[in-house]
């Protein structure tokens, strides 16, 4: 997974947005000249005013921004909605797609966190009626989790609300605004996809 950018410091250990990004400072601060504008503009090697982030950077941390605000939304909705953690619902969804069940390390995988991480979430699923955990006949050191009948009902309410939000969110946009989104964020991928990223 991408990390996420880190924060400047200041030398008291707090972080101004100018501090934090370029971008957000005012120009005289973002290409180091004096204030009333005199003096030359250093530049890099490329020609760009030194401290302008590259077009490539902001293209990055617009869609993190995108994708945090709109987890933040769906996480909020649903939290509300079914009393239900984001987490909790995307390992749900996990296994929906996997009717004999999941090892833990292959939910782990899926879901890109620790084991432990995996085993809090299981052991609240577990209580609150979703999910089943078994350990393997043939390898007592496999657990395996299934969705329960009730779970898989359970969880289909909630997905049919989650399709709607998201719907809802995304269908603000224009129609071309949309195709245009999905045709560069399909090639985004096939370029990272070719890199082996």
């Amino acid at each position: 997974m991408a990390a996420r950018p880190r924060r400047a410091k200041s030398e008291t250990g707090s972080a101004s947005a100018a501090e934090a990004w370029p971008e957000a400072a005012p120009a005289a601060s973002v290409v180091g000249i004096p204030a009333d504008g005199s003096g030359p503009a250093p530049t890099a090697a490329d020609g760009r005013p030194v401290g302008t982030p590259h077009d490539e950077l902001r293209v990055w941390l617009r869609l993190l921004g995108a994708s945090n605000r709109i987890e933040s939304i769906l996480s909020s909705r649903i939290t509300k909605e079914f009393g239900i953690s984001l987490a909790r619902f995307d390992l749900l969804a996990q296994l929906e797609r996997a009717p004999d069940g999941l090892t833990m390390t292959d939910a782990s995988r899926r879901m890109m966190v620790t084991n432990g991480a995996i085993t809090s979430l299981v052991d609240r699923l577990v209580e609150e009626g979703f999910v089943t955990r078994e350990t393997r006949a043939e390898d007592r050191r496999t657990t395996v989790i299934r969705l329960t009948a009730e779970g898989r009902a359970r969880f289909l309410a909630m997905a049919a609300s989650h399709e709607e939000w998201v719907v809802g969110l995304i269908g603000g946009l224009e129609p071309q605004a949309r195709n245009e989104l999905s045709r560069g964020l399909s090639a985004l991928r096939r370029h990272l996809d070719a890199l082996g990223a």
